[in-house]
């Protein structure tokens, strides 16, 4: 039988083989295990796993007895997606978290004023994001558990403050600094964010930063300062088609669709995939599917793999 391993799965294991230390290999595996398919074809693969984490966790407390107390931070996962804001010292990303969201961080015109991780819940439409706050990074001092969390985010927000007349060298700074701990940001999701977009001489700021940047990470301005209503909105329709991800509604046969609590699955997913989210069991016994969305004859009868696009709704027949 085929292991069917998630993506989710495959990029667990990959942060597992680039790991630097215990601690992070033990968290990649903790995920593979989470995001593995449960059934007869993977048991092999799942009693391997589980053997591994018992050595590593061996060592790991042989190593803490030796070793000092170090402070860590988990962050449970909450909503369609997993945000990390990151970002050098006062460039907004409390009022940034505070503009987006129902969360109320302390903000103040000093440096390092975020000492925990702080999440907040970010609504567009129907869909829930998590964004968390995180300490500010600078070469005077970074959080040890910092680059972890990055890593475990979905997608980064890299907020960049476009008042500062050194912002190239605060991006510079950040990105060595987030580097040397480990974290790649080329196989991250990172969308720059350029924030006080309102400020004098932000325009001319950010096509510098554009320009340096090229094409490596879109950018998106904001001025969460103001916290404009349209400009607000405007701005989650942007981290929205960032994630590139599409809703989907299913439904049961004779039933009406559920339009409050949509799956949300990367773009290119398929009717299987979504099936898989609803239940396990869909894995072996999903025989087909019927379809409502734009373009498609309403209720239409579509196979396992028929890729979904934006606000289908599904139909599921074991």
């Amino acid at each position: 039988m085929p292991a069917n391993l998630t993506p989710q799965y495959h990029e667990a294991e990959k942060r597992f083989k680039q790991a630097a230390d215990n601690e992070e290999k033990i968290e990649a595996l903790e995920e593979m295990m989470a995001t593995i398919p449960r059934h007869k074809g993977t048991e092999k693969l799942q009693a391997d796993l589980k053997k591994k984490m018992s050595v590593l966790r061996k060592d790991a407390d042989q190593q803490k007895k030796s070793a000092p107390r170090r402070e860590v931070f988990v962050v449970e996962r909450e909503g369609a997606r997993q945000l990390a804001l990151l970002g050098a010292p006062n460039a907004g990303k409390s009022q940034l978290l505070r503009a987006l969201t129902n969360a109320t961080p302390e903000v103040a015109d000093y440096p390092y004023t975020t000492r925990t991780p702080i999440p907040g819940m970010m609504i567009f439409d129907n869909v829930r994001l998590q964004l968390i706050d995180l300490p500010a990074i600078s070469p005077e001092y970074m959080e040890s558990w910092v680059p972890q969390l990055v890593r475990n985010a979905d997608a980064v927000l890299w907020i960049v403050d476009l008042s500062d007349d050194d912002v190239l060298e605060r991006l510079d700074e950040t990105r060595n600094l987030i580097t040397e701990a480990k974290v790649d940001l080329a196989r991250k999701r990172v969308l720059i964010v350029g924030n006080k977009s309102d400020a004098p001489g932000a325009r001319e700021r950010a096509e510098i930063v554009r320009e340096v940047q090229g094409n490596q990470w879109p950018m998106a301005p904001m001025s969460a300062v103001t916290q404009d209503p349209s400009e607000v909105d405007r701005f989650k329709r942007v981290v929205y088609d960032f994630l590139d991800v599409v809703r989907v509604y299913t439904k049961a046969p004779g039933k009406k669709p559920d339009f409050s609590d949509p799956y949300v699955m990367a773009r290119g997913s398929t009717v299987l995939d979504v099936a898989e989210k609803v239940h396990r069991a869909f894995l072996e016994n999903l025989k087909y599917a019927r379809i409502w969305g734009e373009g498609k004859p309403d209720g239409i009868m579509v196979p396992r793999d028929f890729v979904i696009t934006e606000g289908d709704i599904l139909e599921l027949h074991q």
